[in-house]
This record gives structure tokens, sequence and C-alpha cells, in this order.
């Protein structure tokens, strides 16, 4: 069975720099991990090589440092990976990720099983996993907790939905996005990280696609734009009463009325 996770390099933290002219994360440099949702993908990847035998091949897009993630991705047990890495798929919103990832996945080939965590930290949007499979034309399930079945011929799995868990079966091939229920990842493998260490990463940018319209890319292939994009604001300002109950409530109306929160 050949097997391919989308992972990706996420900020460690929210104190990321914001390009003030695109409204995007400045990834360049920034202290970086692998989204934590994307770690269950990958462990997901690990326990069905495991059951049916087969390949892990692992897909990333992002700066050169990227590379990163799929060295880790390598000392948990993939087998090979590729990076998507151009200047002109930066800026892209989900639609252009999905699609960029998607024409990616078909430049490194066919695949049984495309495995995506259910979201990213930097994101949250939960977009980009179903929309990959709408651009290769392959059944999606998403909100994946647990693998009931798996066969040569397709996989059954419990999808986590508000007030319910339903159980679907599709067959190959199919995407699934994973949620943090389904399995406690393993920690990267030492032995693994020095026996991979000069393990080809594959490179690929916009020249290497199917499709080199770079209008369907970055910015230019982002129907949706960030008007603006800041952190949040920190205030550790505070006030102390004292007082009887009556004042009390009633000073604390006033306040309310005068925040215009009543």
């Amino acid at each position: 069975m050949k097997i391919l996770v989308c992972i990706k390099q996420v900020p460690e933290s929210n104190k990321v720099e914001v390009d003030p002219v695109t409204g995007v994360l400045k990834r360049d440099g920034a202290a970086s991990k692998m989204n934590p949702y994307d770690l269950y993908a990958l462990e997901t990847a690990l326990r069905i090589r495991k059951k049916m035998g087969g390949s892990i091949h692992v897909i990333s897009m992002g700066p050169p440092q990227a590379m990163q993630v799929i060295r880790e991705a390598y000392s948990m047990g993939a087998d090979s990976g590729t990076l998507l890495s151009d200047r002109k798929f930066g800026g892209a919103d989900v639609l252009a990720t999905s699609y960029t990832l998607a024409q990616g996945i078909k430049a490194c080939g066919t695949f049984d099983l495309v495995l995506c965590g259910r979201q990213t930290t930097d994101g949250d949007t939960a977009q980009v996993g179903p929309e990959i499979s709408e651009w290769l034309n392959i059944p999606c399930v998403a909100d994946v907790v647990s693998l009931d079945e798996i066969d040569d011929e397709g996989i059954t799995v419990s999808m986590d939905l508000p007030g319910e868990t339903e159980v679907a079966k599709v067959s190959f091939p199919c995407l699934l996005a994973v949620d943090k229920d389904i399995f406690s990842p393993r920690l990267p493998s030492y032995v693994k990280k020095k026996d991979t260490r000069e393990r080809k990463i594959q490179v690929l940018s916009l020249d290497d696609m199917k499709d080199k319209d770079e209008t369907h890319y970055g910015l230019n292939g982002s129907p949706t734009q960030v008007q603006k994009i800041f952190p949040p604001e920190v205030s550790d300002k505070k006030e102390v009463w004292e007082d009887a109950d009556d004042v009390l409530a009633d000073k604390l109306f006033d306040k309310l009325v005068d925040m215009k929160f009543a």
C-alpha cells in the first residue's frame, strides 16, 4: 500500500512577525515545529503500514527550512519525502494551498491513501484536507477518530460528529483527515535520525508542476486576502474594589455600562 501524509511546519509560539504588506506570517527563521495534528496522521500511516505493508511518503509546502519536519518524519519511520518550495507559492490561502499540495501529490505519483491532520495550529480552518481530495477527485472522510477495519479494497473509519459518532467505509484511493484522539504519536528515534540524515528529500517548484500557471498559486491564486492581522493585546491592568455588597453591585453595573457591555 502506498500512503502519503501531508505535514506542515508551524510556528512554535504566537510570537511571530507579520509582513505588513501581504499580511501573512514571516516563516523564514522563525522557531518552528511539526503541526501537532500531522503527528497523529503520521502515526496513523505507520500503524497502517505495519498491518498492510507498503511505503509512506510525506509532503510539505514551505520555505527550505521546512525540510526539518520531513527529517523529523524520517526519524519517526517515513520512507521518503517531498518539499514544495517556491516563492510563488507564498501567501497562499486554503484554496491555493490545497491546489498546490494536490499538484505536488500528482507530481509524486499515485497513492492508495492520503492522510492529513484535521487542521493546523497556525490556521485552524480544517479545510485543506477535504479540498485536496476535491482537487484529486477522490473520496474524503474528515474528523476521523478511529480505524475500524482495513483491507486491500478500502477502509472503515469512525467520525466524531456533533452529538454522535458516524461510521463510514470508503474505497481506495481516498483521503482521511484524522483528529487528535486517533492514536498517540511515537517519539522520533535517534537511531533512525542517524540512519536517515543523508536520505534525499525531493524539492519541487512551480516548474515541476503539470499546471505552471502562476495565477493558480500563492497570493495570485488566493480568492481570500488578509486585510489586517495583529497579535492580541496583553493587559495586566486590574482594579480591586472593597465596599458593601449593594455598593459594589451598583459600581459593577456602572462599569459595565461605561464599557458598553450592558
